[in-house]
């Protein structure tokens, strides 16, 4: 999509809706192709994993502080709101830590958020004027109480992080979308092009992905796609689908056929 049908995350402004990681590449050169194909203007860093100081050439944080692209740090490997609120003071400090990706885990296994600590600690750095957007489970209760101190958009989970199982649960995101004051981002679970297209046509506002390209034969072919599906996805649910019946309806019309 362009500017003229924009996504708003609080002051913020995207003519892309499609956000993307910047882990599991094979080296820096791959990613900067891999965002380029993209079409993202919001790029993801975990803080936690990748060296902040190293900004030598051809590091990663080299490639990040170009400004071509607006960085959305996140909390990847925090597993309290102590953790992540610390991790988040630490991007604003570097400069780097307006618009956020708060992500608290609460399972190692399934990489599954924790509401209880994703709440409290988005409820502190909204107070701190953070513009803070959380990976949640894609649960209609939490979304609703993550919008209601203050967040800028909430970002359902799809699928387990990495899995690349696509939309488990299309009937909650559906209920989220229904009742959401804030623009809902679906993150984690997009395995190809389909997935983020489902997502969109759904009405989802946009798509964070990272190991759907990075993992994918071939990444940058796969950005590309990705571009296209949610570029598409989007078309598609403004446009408004036709409505679905059991049985065929005549594409040309009967009435004033000649006999």
């Amino acid at each position: 999509m362009s500017h003229a049908d924009p996504l708003r995350i609080g002051r913020f402004s995207f003519g892309s809706r499609l956000i993307i990681g910047t882990g599991k590449y094979a080296d820096v050169a791959q990613t900067r192709a891999a965002l380029e194909a993209s079409g993202a203007e919001v790029i993801t860093v975990a803080l936690r994993r990748v060296d902040l100081n190293d900004r030598a050439a051809g590091s990663l944080m080299s490639l990040l502080l170009e400004k071509r692209w607006t960085l959305l740090p996140n909390t990847a490997g925090c597993y309290t709101a102590d953790e992540a609120v610390r991790t988040l003071r630490l991007a604003r400090e570097l400069g780097i830590g307006e618009i956020v990706k708060l992500e608290v885990i609460g399972d190692a296994k399934t990489l599954y958020p924790d509401n209880e600590q994703t709440l409290e600690a988005a409820t502190l750095l909204v107070k701190e004027g953070f513009t803070v957007l959380p990976y949640c489970i894609d649960d209609p209760i939490i979304c609703r109480k993550l919008a209601d101190v203050g967040c800028a958009a909430v970002m359902p989970l799809a699928a387990p992080i990495g899995s690349g199982l696509g939309i488990r649960n299309p009937y909650n995101l559906r209920i989220i979308l229904e009742n959401s004051s804030v623009p809902v981002i679906v993150d984690a679970g997009v395995g190809t092009a389909s997935d983020a297209a489902i997502a969109m046509e759904l009405g989802c506002h946009g798509i964070l992905m990272n190991t759907a390209v990075a993992g994918a034969k071939q990444p940058i072919l796969m950005a590309e796609a990705m571009r296209e599906a949610v570029s598409a996805g989007r078309k598609a649910f403004l446009a408004g689908r036709m409505p679905k019946r059991l049985y065929a309806n005549a594409s040309s019309p009967e009435a004033g056929l000649i006999e």
